[in-house]
């Protein structure tokens, strides 16, 4: 089976499916920027409130130009340093199941961000019309 023919098709809906958790996160932090900052702050992060808009504007422009596919190479490792990062901060309780679960699923991501970074965006992208 060659399933190399596919691989313009996959990318695409990779990155739909990748570029859409950050969106939607994203804008959801960005709008609901009160919530957003007691949650930085329950975390400890250093300024909350800068934190807070940081992060949504990481993860709502990340996931934009990662959707269209420009500089998805270097998008995609910052999105996963991103995500590694946040997952060291948010969820390092292994006793709990469920910080367990949210960890993990992190580092899914993270492998998605290095495939990403490892293949590129493909044809249906902006980087692949200029080529």
């Amino acid at each position: 089976m060659n399933l190399e023919k596919h691989s313009d098709h996959a990318a695409l809906v990779g990155r739909l499916f990748y570029s859409s958790l950050f969106v939607l996160y994203g804008y959801f932090k960005l709008m609901g920027l009160a919530g957003t900052t007691a949650y930085m702050t329950k975390q400890g992060l250093p300024a909350p409130a800068a934190s807070a808009v940081l992060a949504g504007v990481i993860e709502l422009g990340g996931g934009l130009l990662m959707l269209v596919g420009y500089q998805t190479r270097l998008v995609a490792l910052g999105l996963g340093i991103y995500v590694l990062i946040a997952a060291l901060i948010a969820h390092t309780n292994f006793a709990d199941g469920n910080q367990l679960s949210h960890f993990m699923k992190n580092m899914a991501i993270v492998g998605g961000s290095l495939a990403f970074v490892a293949s590129g965006a493909g044809a249906y992208s902006l980087e692949g019309r200029r080529t």
